[in-house]
């Protein structure tokens, strides 16, 4: 147990350190290409995205978690998973291929056949290279998962921001959305070393599939209630439109789903190598979230208090009216900052069963508050969007710990130190920007405010919420020696 301590802290740094460095790269080539490229651009390939991303929910039908929660798994089983994967890729992008005349028909913007056909050959790569990442991520190989997310985000970048530059316009964001998961795919093929056998029956794979199954009809419930939104603005409003809100919800979304991506992967493996040992596995999971909300409450007040530097800085002066979009939808970011880790502990312990029962509460709330807010335009959805995900948060927290080793006070406990430093440091904030007022240019603003919001709240996280423990036993675990077998199975 206390090696896989020392594997999950290491595991988490190096995921932390990619996806800082991914932060950078997408941050940075959200800027270049909000600069180059119109909102129409970034219109056409949402479009294509609000619909086809349903599917992403079963490209590898949730088999490389069900390969991560079990306990055991033999070769024999990983290489069936693996041509089931294959299978699913290749099915779905015929299905997206089929399915192109439709979608631009529904849009109605011809542009869209062509777009869509190219875009669905993603599905076959990512199915390629599920249960290669999911060996990886068996085995606690984070430093090696990260590298390739790095790599395959810069050359899917580079290209990108080239056929950008050279006047592609759309076809350069489709470009880059195929070459990330292809090379990707690659680099999981040449790190694990490892060549799947001829799929076989009687591998003890039903209850895998069970799961997995059970967690993609989660997901794409889930998916449907977070991102209809979209699909809802595109019909309505138009590709400039959908344009507008994409951003400025890209711009929300980013630093969370990195932070969610780096921290997930890990925890979710660990907590799973804990299910049978519950009272270890609370103290996990109740670090990992009082960490991880104090990591992204922070980005809320931010995006708040300083939605129109940070559209300036980011996408430019053209992309302004962004700005409020940016604020409305803030408040979702600390509600997932929640939702999400208790998402990783039912997972974790088998209740898939649960997770889904949540979806299906959840999704007819999030569609009937897009339908009031979307008469509004893409303001009126974000604010609706945030209304709904907070009348929302606490019948979650209840549903989810309900008969674990958790309580809601064990939750309310772990949020309630970042959320007194919240206090002070968003008055800070506030002061800073009401002081240094519209005569400051938006880069140095953004800067001063952020860096005294981030101080501000750290110091009163770490000294008088007493929370430098938390954080010191981390910095601890780093310099213990680390040493791992890297076991194709386990």
């Amino acid at each position: 147990m206390q090696d896989l301590k020392q594997r999950s802290i290491r595991g988490g740094l190096a995921r932390s350190c990619a996806q800082a460095v991914s932060l950078l790269l997408r941050v940075g080539s959200l800027m270049v290409l909000a600069r180059v490229l119109d909102p129409k651009d970034f219109g056409f390939v949402n479009m294509v995205t609000a619909l086809t991303g349903v599917l992403t929910w079963f490209r590898d039908f949730g088999l490389s978690s069900a390969a991560i929660q079990r306990s055991t798994i033999t070769e024999e089983q990983i290489s069936t998973l693996f041509w089931i994967n294959i299978l699913v890729g290749g099915v779905l992008t015929l299905v997206v291929v089929a399915a192109a005349p439709a979608i631009a028909a529904f849009y109605s913007e011809p542009e869209l056949v062509a777009v869509t056909a190219v875009l669905g050959m993603a599905f076959l790569f990512n199915g390629a290279g599920i249960q290669h990442s999911a060996l990886l991520q068996r085995q606690m190989r984070f430093t090696e998962l990260s590298v390739i997310s790095v790599v395959s985000l810069i050359i899917g970048n580079t290209i990108g921001i080239g056929g950008a530059v050279a006047g592609y316009g759309y076809w350069s964001l489709v470009a880059m959305s195929i070459t990330v998961p292809l090379t990707a795919t690659i680099g999981f093929w040449i790190v694990t070393g490892w060549l799947p056998g001829i799929p076989r029956r009687r591998t003890g794979i039903r209850s895998m599939i069970n799961f997995g199954g059970t967690m993609t009809l989660n997901g794409l419930v889930a998916y449907i209630a977070f991102n209809a939104e979209k699909i809802m603005i595109a019909r309505l409003w138009g590709a400039e439109v959908i344009g507008l809100y994409g951003r400025a919800y890209q711009l929300v979304s980013i630093p969370t789903d990195n932070l969610n991506c780096a921290v997930g992967e890990v925890a979710f493996a660990a907590l799973s190598r804990l299910q049978d040992d519950p009272i270890r596995q609370k103290s996990y999971f109740l670090k990992g979230l009082s960490l991880f909300f104090g990591l992204t409450l922070p980005i809320t007040m931010i995006c708040a208090f300083y939605a129109d530097d940070v559209v300036v800085v980011f996408l430019g002066p053209k992309w302004i009216e962004t700005a409020t979009t940016v604020r409305l939808l803030a408040p979702t970011i600390t509600i997932f900052a929640i939702i999400n880790p208790l998402g990783w502990l039912i997972y974790s312990i088998g209740l898939v069963g649960r997770g889904l029962r949540i979806a299906l509460a959840v999704a007819p709330l999030m569609i009937a508050a897009y339908a009031v807010g979307l008469r509004y335009g893409p303001n009126g959805v974000a604010f609706a969007y945030s209304a709904a995900m907070a009348l929302w948060v606490i019948p979650a927290i209840l549903w989810c710990v309900h008969g674990t080793a958790i309580s809601v006070r064990d939750v309310l406990a772990a949020v309630r130190g970042p959320l007194t430093a919240a206090i002070p440091a968003g008055a800070v904030a506030l002061g800073v920007g009401l002081i240094c007022g519209p005569s400051v240019p938006s880069l140095p603003r953004l800067a001063l405010g952020s860096s005294i919001l981030l101080v501000t709240f750290f110091g009163v996280l770490l000294c008088a919420e007493k929370q430098k423990s938390l954080y010191l036993d981390l910095l601890r675990g780093l310099r213990v020696p680390f040493s791992a077998a890297h076991k194709i199975v386990a």
